[in-house]
């Protein structure tokens, strides 16, 4: 018997509504060290999450290690999305360990999570293999995460793939939560995110729209 297709969407692909966001320690003390990726492209795509997630409104948590007495500030791209939200400072490299950031995952109460931050070998992978070793399904930005040496990254994401996470890139992140052009309430909000966050890509659109009025949908 051969199979029927239909034409439904994959439940392995991530919607608004089904996971919660974790963003750790994009902070000033973290960038100093990270090389495997560049600063202004990590940035980019830690606020290209940032204002998808806050626009999609999907529920994220905002953590920071040592922020006052070693650390510094989360990079203003990743709170100005999400005006007034607290942000959960610890003192845990592990942030499965803070009892605050828990309480906070519980309250939400979504089975699927996606992380992304800095160091991906420390702050990334603590978190990750927590949660998988509790069930939990973990996606991972990978690009939306650094490490101090190209190989730290590298042996970081393998490791989490090896025990079950899931990697993706910010704009597929981004995409994906849209999906579908016919969707009018959010086609704005993507492609606005796309053109000043979607480096080449977000070029494309604004030519394409400049030049042609272009709509996707």
């Amino acid at each position: 018997m051969s199979i029927v297709a239909k034409p439904t969407p994959g439940s392995k692909l991530l919607t608004p509504t089904d996971h919660a966001l974790v963003l750790i320690d994009f902070q000033s003390q973290m960038a100093f060290a990270t090389k495997s990726i560049d600063m202004v492209v990590l940035r980019t795509n830690a606020g290209l999450i940032a204002q998808a997630a806050a626009g999609f409104k999907v529920p994220t948590v905002l953590t920071t290690v040592a922020e006052k007495s070693f650390s510094g500030p989360m990079f203003s791209e990743v709170t100005e999305p999400f005006p007034g939200q607290k942000l959960i400072d610890r003192t845990s490299m592990n942030t499965w360990e803070d009892a605050n950031v828990i309480k906070a995952l519980n309250a939400i109460g979504k089975d699927r999570l996606v992380f992304a931050g800095l160091w991906t070998s420390v702050c990334i992978v603590g978190p990750t293999l927590s949660a998988l070793d509790q069930g939990y399904e973990v996606y991972v930005v990978t690009d939306a995460c650094g490490d101090v040496s190209t190989e730290a990254h590298e042996r970081a994401v393998t490791r989490m793939v090896q025990a079950g996470a899931r990697p993706m890139t910010a704009l597929q992140y981004l995409l994906e939560l849209q999906r579908d052009w016919a969707r009018g309430d959010t086609y704005g909000l993507t492609t606005g995110i796309a053109k000043t966050h979607g480096g080449a890509y977000g070029l494309g659109v604004t030519y394409a729209k400049t030049m042609f009025s272009a709509h996707e949908g």
